[in-house]
């Protein structure tokens, strides 16, 4: 089944393009049967606010989301007939206020937001996906005693805040795994011993409460070999008996379904053995949102979907 669970559209994300509509579109062209809507979160101090958005307000910011879910919805029936939409919003976790305003946003809209994508983007409240400058700063922003080693300690720091997040907010999504090796996609996390023990206690973690991991396609369009988790730690997760799902983190409609055709090589190499999706459900899950994981009833490597790629 043809499916993902992460996307952004430029109407309502700055650094996107396109309208939430053509995303849908094309996502209804190219024969996705689901497709997941999941903005960001806005942000709650200017001084976290990226270039693009510096025209923006705080308040701004915020309606700019309400309005998200209001035409998620709308696009969400307009389309039953052709795809099954899902409307969810993607975290950011910056400093302690934008989980305690996550936790009033999904208080306010309980039954808007069907699902959650539990993402970090900043370590030590600098941004890690903004560009490599950037990148590199929050690097060398970690402690810079003689004995420190600073990628170790980063790659910690970004492991215990998404712990934070996984604990707080039981994500029904993991998203993007090891973005905290986005522009140092050969590291291998093993080689610190104290990250990899915090990455292994997240993925535990995740699979004791039902997450379903990402195999996210945009690290194909970042130069990566491989998608979002990397080999290592999607090793972790099959070992440990972690589902999977699939995104492909769209920002605009040129980029969804990109590159899903180096998606099964990859899945088939690692051996895994099955697939899952998010589904609407009338009942509440143990988060109190209005999804559930449900297991592929075909072998996903077999669907028509993939034909398009060959």
């Amino acid at each position: 089944m043809p499916v993902s669970h992460h996307s952004h559209s430029g109407q309502f994300c700055k650094h996107a393009v396109g309208s939430l509509e053509e995303v849908v579109l094309e996502a209804i062209r190219q024969g996705f049967e689901v497709y997941g809507l999941t903005e960001h979160v806005p942000r709650y101090r200017t001084d976290d606010l990226y270039p693009e958005e510096k025209s923006l307000t705080l308040e701004e910011l915020m309606q700019q989301f309400e309005q998200f879910l209001v035409e998620a919805h709308r696009l969400k029936s307009l389309y039953a007939a052709q795809i099954r939409l899902l409307v969810g919003l993607e975290t950011e976790y910056i400093a302690a206020l934008d989980l305690d305003r996550l936790h009033d946003v999904l208080l306010r809209h309980e039954g808007l937001v069907q699902y959650v994508v539990g993402s970090v983007h900043h370590v030590n409240g600098i941004p890690i996906d903004f560009d490599l400058v950037t990148f590199e700063r929050a690097v060398e922003s970690m402690d810079s005693s003689p004995s420190a080693d600073k990628a170790g300690t980063f790659l910690s720091a970004y492991f215990d805040a998404q712990y934070e997040l996984l604990q707080r907010f039981h994500p029904e999504v993991v998203g993007h795994l090891d973005l905290c090796r986005l522009y140092t996609p050969a590291i291998q996390i093993a080689d610190y011993p104290e990250a990899w023990k915090r990455a292994e206690r997240n993925i535990l973690y995740a699979i004791d409460y039902g997450a379903l991991f990402e195999v996210n396609a945009a690290a194909l369009r970042k130069n990566w070999s491989t998608p979002y988790p990397g080999v290592d730690l999607l090793e972790v997760i099959l070992k440990n008996g972690g589902r999977l799902t699939l995104s492909d983190d769209s920002h605009g409609p040129h980029a969804v379904g990109l590159n899903y055709g180096r998606l099964p090589e990859y899945l088939q190499r690692a051996g895994v053995p099955e697939l899952w999706f998010l589904e609407s459900t009338e009942k509440p899950n143990a988060a109190g949102r209005h999804v559930q994981a449900t297991k592929m009833d075909r072998s996903w490597a077999t669907h028509p979907f993939w034909r398009q790629f060959s």
